[in-house]
């Protein structure tokens, strides 16, 4: 089994309302415990506001910290899943499946080492 990030990104401006907030999250509630039944689940959550990002770069011997996400954009990373699949075939149709909950563009990649258990 390998290890799987998912990653959901956000488009810039607040988020919508919770008359369509709650009916995602509801989904995306279903799709955790699917994931859990399935013994895929590793970890996920959402993300505050890309204006809490702290960026930290290495300059020489010092490092320069700087408020904000590291590139601008109009879409950042809003959430993450980690997963546990067989291969990238089984991780990506999870990612569809979040996709279509969130109505949100996921990125899914693997994870350079094998999941040691």
């Amino acid at each position: 089994m390998k290890n799987y990030l998912l990653s959901m990104y956000q488009p810039e401006g607040p988020a919508p309302g919770p008359e369509v907030m709650d009916g995602i999250m509801a989904e995306v509630g279903r799709l955790r415990g699917e994931l859990r039944e399935a013994g895929s689940w590793v970890f996920g959550d959402g993300l505050h506001d890309q204006a809490t990002a702290t960026v930290l770069r290495a300059s020489g011997n010092e490092v320069v910290m700087t408020d904000g996400p590291f590139a601008e954009g109009k879409e950042h990373i809003g959430g993450i899943v980690v997963i546990r699949a067989a291969d990238l075939d089984v991780a990506l149709e999870w990612g569809r499946r979040y996709a279509l909950a969130t109505t949100l563009p996921v990125e899914v990649r693997p994870f350079a080492r094998e999941d040691d258990g």
